[in-house]
């Protein structure tokens, strides 16, 4: 079974950020204890009686406010993150990426949440089925940080299940998704940082974490499907998302939204 994990950055009631970020991982089963061991790696950096006890939260290592981060100094946090992220870069070939990157403003009166909860469910559906047009018939799961709006999201899952998202049917992923505590889980705090990377990248203009994933996001024949930028401009955005959708549709292909 492939595994997506996912986790929020940006607030969506926070008028001062504007971009809204649902991203993470996606993994096969077999290899979760091999992302675990290796954060453990980076936990033993500040805790090496208990590596596990160290959650790595992508933005309290930023602001540097709470223990053990409290104690870094700026390049030290950044180098922090960055390691975090190298796990990813340095991992399995079949280690894949997606997000979704909400530009609140574009879309008033709607929530940025479900609106990329709903994206990021189709593309890992059609994630899975290109897998299985190749012969792998593995199905899918999605697993969420329990502070990821539980209840609306299950409730949204179950609908999608019923009578398909605005784009289709889901047909490869296996239940509702899981909500899970992020200090219990390694991967969901990978997630996090894949999340706060691309939210800095679109929100703040700092692509200095992004830059070490963004060949990591799903892709084919050069076209990213594992990253979608929504916003007013999209046909102006030289972001590598827009990028690669339009390079596709002057090519005549589907660019997969």
């Amino acid at each position: 079974m492939y595994l997506l994990y996912l986790d929020d950055a940006g607030s969506p009631g926070n008028a001062a950020e504007t971009y809204f970020v649902l991203g993470g991982l996606c993994v096969f089963e077999a290899q979760v204890d091999w992302f675990s061991r290796e954060i453990d790696k980076l936990g033993a950096t500040y805790n090496a009686a208990a590596p596990e006890d160290i959650e790595f939260h992508a933005s309290e290592v930023f602001s540097r406010r709470v223990p053990p981060w409290n104690k870094l100094s700026s390049d030290e946090a950044r180098g922090t993150l960055k390691s975090v992220l190298q796990v990813v870069n340095n991992s399995y070939n079949t280690t894949c990426l997606f997000a979704c990157a909400i530009d609140k403003k574009a879309f008033p009166g709607l929530d940025p949440v479900e609106m990329a909860f709903e994206d990021l469910c189709k593309r890992f559906d059609l994630f899975l089925s290109r897998l299985k047009s190749a012969g792998d018939t593995q199905r899918g799961m999605i697993i969420l940080d329990k502070t990821t709006r539980e209840t609306s999201l299950q409730k949204l899952s179950r609908e999608f299940r019923k009578v398909g998202t605005q784009w289709g049917s889901l047909r490869n992923i296996a239940d509702t998704p899981f909500f899970v505590d992020s200090r219990a889980s390694r991967l969901v705090q990978i997630a996090d940082h894949v999340a706060y990377s691309v939210f800095r990248r679109y929100n703040s203009g700092d692509a200095q974490y992004f830059d070490i994933i963004a060949h990591r996001f799903d892709a084919v024949d050069n076209v990213i499907h594992g990253l979608v930028h929504k916003h007013a401009e999209r046909y102006a955005c030289t972001c590598p998302a827009c990028l690669s959708r339009r390079f596709a549709t002057s090519r005549g292909e589907p660019a997969n939204r």
